[in-house]
């Protein structure tokens, strides 16, 4: 009779003992750390990946998310710029009775420049200042020609009378008139300035239609 005992040269090894485990040990060792390496550098590089949660092995799972395409290319968010509001003025709300600032500006030059323009001129060239606002935003802004017209009218006027009151220093009453009339071109300008800044169009007193 033949002993059926297996030899040991047959028995099944140990697991732990079979051929090329180390082998295979070692291999998936080394591609979970290259997997790993890799995955950080396009973190750090492109920035596609947020903070996630992370398997055993260091991978990301589901918990992941994608940066959208534009924020990992450097573009801006969409709606970027944020658009101002309406009306032409950017930074905080329009002037009262304005479209915007340059407007005011203008509107301020055509009546406190009528007043400068008295002073300087002793009476005499409170025109100049609203015609200037005139030629230069009276075609574009209906704002601007109705302040400049409305300086532009009276300190015409005063300027004609003080010219007139100068001429009659000769009959000295003209010491008296002249100083009187440049002094009303002086106040009603600044006044008329005032009113503007406040958004409010100024009727001058004392004046004419000359130019509509």
């Amino acid at each position: 009779m033949h002993d059926r005992t297996t030899s040991p040269s047959r028995r099944e090894r140990p697991r732990g003992d079979a051929p090329g485990s180390d082998l295979s040990a070692t291999t998936s060792s080394v591609l979970l750390d290259a997997g790993r390496g890799t995955l950080s550098r396009l973190r750090s590089a492109t920035g596609g990946y947020t903070a996630a949660p992370a398997t055993r092995h260091g991978l990301p799972t589901a918990g992941w998310r994608r940066l959208p395409t534009t924020a990992r290319r450097g573009y801006p968010p969409p709606g970027y710029p944020p658009q101002g509001p309406p009306g032409g003025y950017y930074g905080g709300p329009a002037p009262a009775g304005y479209a915007n600032n340059e407007e005011k500006t203008w509107a301020l030059v055509a009546h406190f420049g009528g007043a400068a323009g008295a002073f300087v001129g002793g009476g005499t060239l409170g025109w100049v200042g609203p015609l200037v606002a005139l030629l230069a935003k009276g075609n574009q802004s209906p704002t601007v020609r109705a302040h400049a017209i409305a300086a532009l009218n009276f300190q015409l006027l005063w300027s004609i009378i003080t010219v007139v009151c100068w001429i009659l220093v000769c009959a000295l009453i003209g010491f008296i008139l002249a100083p009187a009339a440049m002094i009303i071109a002086i106040v009603f300008g600044i006044i008329g300035g005032v009113k503007a800044n406040d958004g409010q169009l100024y009727n001058y007193p004392m004046s004419v239609s000359i130019i509509k």
